[in-house]
């Protein structure tokens, strides 16, 4: 007679779902937007939590007035990972938070990876590169950008910890979130004593202890038991990043299982028993929220894009799927590197969009909606071909996120791939992941010590079988070689993103200079 609410916070808008863990079954869903910070300079990428907290109530107040409140249990969130969330010593926001797309730290990225000994050292202490996705930097541009605010700070949670700390007031990290700061040991699950202390010698008094997925990051606080109608009794589990907790929604809690997001970014992961550490630093040897690891990459661009080509034309989602299903495979050769928020796979943070093969015949909607799709799509297989060199392979990609629910889209995604994908009954998966955690922590608490987190998933992730698409053999090797055209014209054009961003850059400082002048 249980209930497990899941939440997930993802840059545009928060999500809720309610599983009944007696039916396995969702059986109530809502969502509440939140925005952007706009106008901000190029690279910089903000948000309220204040916004995330108000869209976070919304959530939860709408979905308790479809249920019986008295049978939830627990709650489980996911968040957007990266994000620094900068408290004081009375847990008020300091500053708007700086995302996981925030491009604006490649400086303090190049001086935390000096102080480490280099890109190989930096791998060696914390398993992973300092890039400027991750949360560390972004400290450290605090610091050095903002020193007033700095001064302020003593405690650092991300976007997760955040909505966990407003749930029940407690200062709580779990490891799998934790390991995309850039301040872990990913490999013994610790946080890195260099890796801090190339930022700031008291950062280890600021962040919180390193908790097991497996625990509670405390029960509601009274006075939002009383606001959402729920007992004081309801456990807030540890959650975890969009990823890991997607994982769970995906039923990747094992090895074997591949899953791949195409949401605002784009994600391909597997669940290891062990650390998975690239040399090379391509992909991120993450911690999953589960008490294993999750090899992963990332890619900055994915429905960001289509978004603004579907907006530019016009279409609704029909109007997109029907142009880009009336134009071949390929787009008459047209190829888009999508780079439009810069890229962290690989990593071009000065990156920004270029469109070749433009013509009289390419120039068209249909073309260029369909290279929007098959440009972000070469764009994450990238990365899940570093994945299979480090001896992750996929035989079967799980897909979630709204990228998934197009048919056009699968195609592409499988052609592209070169191995079948299929998506889930429930889309929302990193929402189903937090609902299935809480279930496993109150499991747990109520004294099975060996309830395992398959014990959950098991029975309520299901696969989809009309969305599966397999390969066409014939478009497969026709993507090969656009493949490698991408990624050449993505490494001969890495100098020139550097120069481009410095004119944007000071073209922006000439433009605030006459507006103050």
């Amino acid at each position: 007679m249980s209930l497990f609410i899941g939440i997930d916070s993802g840059t545009q808008s928060v999500k809720a779902v309610v599983l009944d863990l007696d039916t396995r079954k969702v059986v109530a869903e809502a969502r509440a937007p939140h925005q952007l910070i706009d106008g901000l300079p190029v690279g910089h990428m903000e948000q309220h939590p204040q916004e995330w907290v108000a869209a976070l109530d919304s959530v939860i107040l709408e979905v308790a007035g479809k249920i019986d409140r008295a049978r939830v249990r627990g709650i489980g969130v996911s968040g957007q990972q990266h994000g620094f969330v900068p408290l004081d010593a009375a847990g008020e926001v300091i500053r708007p938070a700086k995302l996981w797309c925030d491009t604006s730290t490649t400086a303090e990225c190049a001086l935390i990876t000096k102080k480490l000994g280099g890109p190989k050292s930096a791998i060696r202490q914390t398993g992973n590169l300092i890039l400027p996705g991750f949360t560390a930097p972004k400290i450290l541009w605090l610091k050095r950008h903002e020193p007033a605010n700095y001064k302020r700070l003593r405690h650092v949670l991300l976007p997760h910890d955040y909505l966990n700390f407003h749930l029940t007031g407690n200062y709580f990290m779990e490891s799998g979130d934790a390991s995309g700061t850039a301040l872990m040991d990913v490999r013994r699950r610790v946080w890195s004593g260099p890796a801090m202390a190339a930022i700031d010698r008291n950062l280890s008094e600021w962040l919180p202890p390193l908790s097991e997925s497996s625990e509670a990051a405390g029960t509601l606080r009274p006075e939002l038991a009383a606001k959402y109608g729920l007992s004081t009794d309801v456990v807030v589990s540890a959650g975890g990043g969009d990823n890991m907790m997607g994982a769970i929604g995906t039923g990747n809690v094992s090895p074997g299982v591949i899953s791949a997001s195409f949401g605002t970014s784009g994600t391909i992961y597997a669940y290891a028993n062990k650390p998975v550490v690239d040399p090379q630093g391509e992909i991120a040897a993450f911690c999953s929220s589960t008490g294993g690891w999750l090899p992963l990459l990332c890619t900055m661009n994915v429905t960001t894009v289509t978004e603004q080509v579907r907006a530019l034309f016009g279409y609704d989602h029909a109007a997109l799927e029907a142009a880009v299903a009336g134009t071949a495979a390929g787009a008459g050769g047209l190829v888009l590197l999508p780079y439009f928020a810069g890229e962290r796979t690989p990593n071009v943070p000065d990156g920004s969009g270029v469109m070749l093969g433009l013509n009289n015949q390419t120039f068209h909607r249909g073309p260029l909606a369909r290279a929007a799709m098959e440009g972000v799509t070469m764009g994450m297989n990238y990365g899940l071909r570093r994945l299979a060199e480090l001896g992750v392979k996929a035989r079967e990609i799980r897909l979630t996120g709204g990228g998934a629910k197009s048919a056009v889209w699968r195609q592409i995604m499988a052609d592209i791939f070169g191995v079948p994908v299929v998506g889930m009954v429930e889309d929302e998966g990193a929402a189903l992941g937090g609902a299935l955690q809480a279930a496993w922590c109150v499991a747990r608490r109520d004294g099975k010590r060996q309830a395992k987190i398959s014990d959950f998933t098991n029975g309520v992730v299901a696969l989809n079988e009309a969305t599966r698409c397999v390969p066409n053999k014939a478009n497969v090797a026709r993507y090969r070689e656009r493949q490698a055209l991408q990624d050449d014209l993505s490494v001969s054009l890495r100098a020139v993103f550097a120069r481009h961003r410095a004119l944007v850059n000071a073209g922006s400082r000439a433009k605030s200079a006459l507006t103050t002048g």
